[in-house]
């Protein structure tokens, strides 16, 4: 009992219990304040987004300023088509990128330089990728006035989607154990079939998980496809032209005074939401279905 109360009377566990309570004080009010806006958003988009799910919202094009009607039909396919084009594209290029740097780059000079490249690209502005997919196509393609087109726009979103996919790859493969490799090896079997059998099987949870990732990382994204593929106030499926999208109508009919306008805002803000808190649980599921 004299240790314990000797203890309790220490001038330095005294300061350390002083000091533990206000830092637990401090995470607490800060998880708290966290907590309050993401409570608050959550809270503003569920109230004013729901009422404007309808089915209209799904059958109809973007109506014009003054109209009572209409819906963001063009906007979700041009999204659609958009996001699975780029998906198309970054998907195999990604995957095969990664699985030179994790099975035969390894640690050399060119895959350090390819790895701190993909490492700029994660964190570059989404409207220095579109600029860039622009001046691709306006100046490198000649494609003029047809550098605003959907295929523009699914070029940058591509671009933004790619080094997701081979950092997740990457990361991956370099998690599947050697002995694996060399027990393949040893038996006689070629090292691209070693990659295809044991790696990607041993990895395809991780793999699969960045490509959900990735998509919904460009499915909400605005920049890139304010200069690439502008938007279409009419319903197109042709990507040589310009398209519309979910991120630029949202933008636009947000920043405008006509209600109409605003409640389809609201309701387009629901769909991106629901779909990347659709891909995000679908990602969790798929991490967590083999542990």
């Amino acid at each position: 009992m004299k240790t314990s109360n000797t203890l309790m009377n220490n001038p330095m566990y005294l300061r350390r219990r002083r000091t533990n309570f206000v830092m637990l004080g401090l995470t607490g009010v800060s998880v708290i304040i966290g907590l309050v806006w993401l409570v608050w958003i959550l809270w503003t988009l569920l109230s004013k987004g729901l009422p404007a799910l309808n089915l209209d919202l799904f059958t109809q094009n973007q109506p014009t300023m003054g109209e009572t009607d209409g819906g963001l039909k063009n906007a979700i396919v041009g999204s659609l088509m958009m996001v699975f084009t780029a998906t198309a594209i970054a998907t195999p290029v990604g995957i095969l990128a990664g699985t030179y740097l994790a099975e035969y780059g390894r640690n050399n000079r060119f895959t350090r330089m390819v790895r701190f490249v993909n490492d700029i690209l994660l964190s570059a502005p989404s409207i220095t990728i579109g600029m860039f997919a622009f001046i691709l196509f306006y100046f490198g393609l000649k494609m003029g006035a047809n550098s605003n087109s959907g295929w523009s726009g699914a070029i940058a979103l591509s671009i933004v989607m790619l080094p997701v996919v081979v950092r997740t790859t990457d990361d991956m493969l370099k998690l599947v154990p050697n002995s694996l490799r060399e027990a393949a090896v040893a038996l006689g079997c070629p090292y691209w079939k070693m990659i295809f059998m044991i790696g990607y099987r041993s990895a395809k949870t991780g793999i699969l998980t960045g490509l959900l990732l990735g998509v919904a990382r460009i499915f909400g994204e605005t920049a890139p496809l304010i200069v690439t593929a502008v938007g279409n106030n009419f319903y197109s499926t042709d990507m040589t032209q310009r398209m519309a999208s979910l991120p630029k109508v949202i933008l636009d009919f947000a920043l405008s005074p006509d209600d109409n306008w605003q409640k389809l805002a609201w309701g387009g803000a629901m769909l991106i939401t629901f779909f990347v808190l659709l891909l995000n649980i679908s990602t969790r599921y798929i991490a967590n279905r083999n542990r």
